[in-house]
C-alpha cells in the first residue's frame, strides 16, 4: 500500500530552469503507509522494553523515539519482522543509554555537594542489569525478548534468527544462571 506524490528534483546535470525557478524534472515518489499503520503498536513495544530496562519514563520515551526513527529509515528491509526488530533495537538502545549514564555518573566528583535533580535508579533494576550482564550475549538477548518484551518463543526465534528450540535452551540456561547468581525468581510464561 503506498501513495504516489509528485516531487520536484534537479535534473541529472544539476541545472535548474532559471525562468520559473522550478526544477527541470518531476519524479513520482512512493511512500509506504504500512509504517504509519503499525507505528502505535511498535512505539508501545519499544517503550515497554526501554522502560523495563531503564525504569525512567523520559529515557524510555527517548529510546522509543530513536528506535522508531531507525525503523522508519529501514522500513522496507524490516517490515516483515518489524515488531521483533523494534524490540531488539529498543533493548540495545536502552543498554547503550544505561552505559552512557553510568559513564557520566561515574565521572562526577563524589565529594561535590549537590542535590540530585532526579531520583536514582531502582535497586532492583540495578540488580537485574548486573545479573543480565553476567550472562552470555545470546542468553541475555533471549531473556530480554521473552520476559521483558513479552515476545513468544517463535517471535523471539525470528528476531534472533535461530530455532525455537535454541530459544528454549538459552532461556532455560539463562534463567538457571540468574537463579544461581542473583537469587532472582522469574515466573516463566508459556
Amino acid at each position: 500500500m503506498g501513495v504516489v506524490l509528485e516531487a520536484d528534483i534537479k535534473s541529472v546535470d544539476g541545472q535548474v530552469d532559471g525562468m520559473t525557478g522550478t526544477c527541470a524534472e518531476t519524479v513520482p515518489v512512493t511512500i509506504d503507509l504500512g509504517f504509519e499503520e503499525q507505528f502505535d503498536d511498535l512505539y508501545a513495544r519499544a517503550y515497554g522494553v526501554a522502560y523495563q530496562l531503564l525504569g525512567r519514563r523520559s529515557e524510555a520515551e527517548d529510546v522509543a523515539q530513536e528506535t522508531l526513527a531507525r525503523c522508519f529509515v529501514r522500513w522496507r528491509r524490516v517490515r516483515g519482522y518489524a515488531e521483533a526488530w523494534v524490540v531488539r533495537v529498543a533493548g540495545n538502545c536502552a543498554i547503550d543509554t544505561w552505559r552512557r549514564s553510568s559513564k557520566v555518573s561515574g565521572s562526577v566528583d563524589p565529594t561535590a555537594a549537590s542535590t540530585p535533580t532526579t531520583p536514582g535508579p531502582d535497586p532492583q533494576r540495578l540488580d537485574l542489569h548486573r545479573a543480565l550482564q553476567g550472562l552470555s550475549r545470546r542468553q541475555r538477548e533471549v531473556l530480554v525478548l521473552r520476559f521483558l518484551a513479552d515476545l513468544s518463543e517463535a517471535d523471539t526465534a525470528k528476531a534472533l534468527g535461530c530455532s525455537v528450540g535454541s530459544v528454549k535452551q538459552h532461556a532455560s540456561r539463562g534463567l538457571a544462571a540468574l537463579r544461581n547468581t542473583a537469587g532472582l525468581v522469574w515466573e516463566e510464561t508459556t
